[in-house]
């Protein structure tokens, strides 16, 4: 069962004074607005590459340091949050999870401002300091309202409510490009143009003010105070959850994984042998990986919700295919939409071979990853082409499903245990570098993506045997 186990957990709404029956629709949908908010930031460090690059006049891998300051604040401030919990005990725990978004918010905004100083001194390293403070404000978040949604109503659809904040997530992802590539390089780019980066201060400016507009929200919206009403515990406690640990290597293997595949995808788009495709055309077949991952949370939000008839399910899921499809014929085209169509077929046929269990679905997803990853390594034109665009469908429910499985029943440590998995997001900073030494030795990049093969192989694993808690009784 995913989630939290409610005899376990300290912040139980009996504990804190709350009725049992006690609705949370209203502040889910209050958080779910951090979701779409890291994640429409965090694809903006694809539009900042290409246009920092152009203004500094960097070499490729000196522009990727971008994603490095960025992925690389995730580890560092998560090991720190370790550090702190371990010898003076939990610090969201203490404060709560709604005080603790609260600082996750004005870090991040902070973050987004210090691109107008380093646009004006017209500083690489200012950048790049100021995206790892961005990063670090979106590190506290993730640490305080993964958990937070996940203990926000019952356990057993834990799962079901990361997977509907996800999907919010991806949505970010998906505008951003868009957004963000219009204000960044159209939009303002006429007026600036001569001022080089001149033209991410409105932007980044802008994302200060709503972050702060937000954090202004939550700390007038009523949540619930979801934090332990009894004594912080010090100490590493977390560690002797061998589920737990297992799952920190699993999230390490699926963002490495996912990232991979997707910053290498318009490369091997590119390849003759696979569609010849020019960069823009090949951006636009990459929007159909990461709208996958969308489209595919939305189903697993439907999927692993508490639902007792299965007609709704399949009503909604259907509801939500047909609006994917006439989405995708309306701007791509019939033939496009039909290929999309059997992709969606597909990953509905999966999960519900999955039983509407996590973690037999996450296994499930994975293994179909991996059989999509030895059809794009083996063939060649549309077939390899789609295999790979396919991948971001059933990367959809992995990163809540690995969430809520590794901090099961871990009670007073579930805050620890969230900076220990936020922490393995570095995989992101990792994995994509050692896949493109692999292309680059030996001369063939669709065999490099043997390298996320293997990531998947072990999400596999983590789904079909390895979430299975195995507590030290000396954690408790």
């Amino acid at each position: 069962m995913a989630g939290i186990s409610t005899n376990t957990h300290p912040s139980t709404a009996a504990e804190a004074g709350m009725p049992i029956a006690r609705s949370y629709t209203g502040p889910l949908v209050v958080v779910t607005l951090l979701f779409f908010m890291w994640g429409f930031i965090t694809c903006m460090n694809d539009i900042l590459i290409p246009k920092l690059q152009q203004v500094f006049e960097l070499q490729l891998w000196q522009a990727m340091l971008i994603q490095t300051a960025f992925f690389g604040a995730y580890f560092i401030v998560s090991l720190l949050y370790f550090i702190v919990s371990v010898q003076q005990g939990d610090p969201i725990m203490k404060i709560g999870y709604k005080n603790g978004i609260i600082v996750g918010l004005v870090v991040a905004a902070v973050g987004c401002a210090l691109f107008f100083p380093a646009a004006s001194l017209a500083s690489y390293g200012f950048f790049l300091g100021a995206l790892f403070v961005l990063a670090s404000g979106i590190t506290i978040l993730q640490i305080a309202a993964n958990p937070y949604v996940a203990i926000l109503g019952p356990p057993q659809t834990a799962s079901s409510r990361l997977n509907l904040t996800q999907a919010l997530n991806s949505f970010g992802t998906t505008i951003a490009p868009l957004l963000g590539g219009y204000l960044i390089f159209e939009g303002v780019a006429g007026a600036a143009a001569s001022s080089g980066a001149e033209s991410v201060k409105i932007p980044y400016l802008a994302l200060a003010a709503t972050l702060l507009l937000i954090a202004v929200l939550f700390k007038a919206f009523r949540l619930p105070r979801l934090h332990s009403a009894g004594t912080v515990v010090a100490g590493s406690g977390a560690l002797k959850y061998r589920h737990l640990v297992l799952g920190m290597i699993c999230i390490f293997a699926y963002v490495g994984g996912e990232v991979a595949v997707g910053s290498a995808f318009i490369n091997f788009a590119r390849l003759p042998e696979i569609a010849g495709l020019e960069e823009l055309e090949a951006s636009q077949f990459l929007a159909f990986y990461w709208g996958g991952a969308m489209i595919g949370r939305f189903f697993g939000a439907v999927a692993l919700s508490s639902f007792k008839n299965n007609l709704h399910r399949f009503l909604i899921i259907g509801l939500i295919g047909c609006i994917a499809f006439l989405t995708v014929y309306y701007f791509m085209g019939l033939d496009l939409a039909l290929i999309a169509l059997g992709l969606i077929v597909l990953n509905v046929v999966v999960l519900l071979l999955g039983g509407y269990i996590p973690s037999r679905t996450l296994g499930l997803f994975a293994a179909t990853v991996i059989l999509l990853l030895v059809v794009a390594i083996f063939t060649q034109g549309q077939l390899a082409m789609w295999s790979i665009i396919g991948i971001g469908l059933f990367n959809s429910i992995m990163f809540p499903t690995i969430f809520t499985l590794a901090i099961d029943g871990l009670g007073k440590y579930t805050s620890q245990a969230s900076s220990l998995l936020v922490m393995a997001i570095v995989g992101g900073a990792i994995i994509p570098p050692l896949q493109g030494a692999v292309a680059d030795i030996s001369g063939n990049l669709q065999l490099s993506f043997l390298i996320p093969l293997l990531c998947y192989a072990y999400i596999a694993y983590y789904g079909f045997a390895g979430y299975k808690p195995k507590t030290d009784p000396s954690a408790v």
